[in-house]
């Protein structure tokens, strides 16, 4: 990748599935770690206009792209020639948890304008906390609620009772999983690699080379499994 961030084709008729815009999976870490330690640094020594330097570095990316992200051309010049590229990951949820952390800042430093330097402290304190719980763990809280808002807003699998086995290619039998994949998704390999470790029989439908299938059951994000018996009749859903 010449860029921290690729963005796909979302032509169908080039890729025939619309994929998300892709992220190396360290970057935003690393960018974490940076926004995170500015924050506990405002913190410690008592200024709070790094509240507002650590919100302008979070806004910038967001409003012009990750060559204007500091963390990112660090990460990009300095770090990622040594360790090689990182797997990739969708980038909406990394986006949306530096829209949160951008408002966490700015009202952070609203407050101390406005007088109330206590309020200030606390926002700031939070966005250091998680910041560098997902810098450390990759615990990412912002993602996760981008996730959750996802499948509220009903972006997610259609409900469906069964999966035509014959359709997909795959032999009819109990205890089949039925993985919908990509080939540029780094979660879709981790998961087919841990269900092969358990020595689950399973089946691979790439939803690049079958877009018909992703439009028939309604996939819109991947990696999604489903545990099927012999007839395609849906058991449950399958995770890591």
């Amino acid at each position: 990748m010449s860029t921290i961030t690729e963005t796909a084709s979302n032509n169908p008729a080039k890729t025939g599935f619309p994929v998300p815009p892709l992220i190396d999976a360290r970057a935003p870490r690393f960018n974490q770690a940076i926004i995170g330690i500015a924050a506990l640094g405002a913190i410690l020594v008592g200024w709070w206009p790094l509240f507002a330097l650590a919100a302008l570095q979070l806004a910038l990316p967001l409003s012009f792209g990750p060559r204007l992200c500091l963390g990112c051309l660090v990460y990009l010049n300095l770090v990622r020639p040594r360790l090689g590229p990182g797997p990739v990951k969708d980038a909406r949820p990394v986006r949306f948890a530096n829209l949160v952390g951008l408002v966490f800042l700015s009202a952070a430093s609203l407050a101390h304008l406005a007088g109330f330097p206590r309020l200030g402290w606390t926002l700031g304190l939070l966005v250091a906390a998680l910041a560098l719980l997902a810098a450390l763990s990759g615990l990412c809280v912002g993602c996760e609620m981008y996730r959750l808002l996802a499948r509220l807003r009903g972006i997610g699998p259609r409900r469906v009772a069964r999966i035509d086995l014959r359709e997909i290619g795959a032999e009819p039998r109990n205890g089949l999983v039925v993985q919908f994949t990509h080939p540029r998704c780094s979660d879709c390999q981790a998961l087919k690699k841990t269900l092969t470790a358990q020595g689950i029989p399973l089946a691979l439908v790439d939803v690049s080379t079958r877009p018909d299938l992703a439009r028939k059951y309604g996939i819109t994000l991947v990696p999604l499994a489903f545990k099927v018996d012999a007839g395609g009749r849906i058991l449950a859903r399958v995770t890591a």
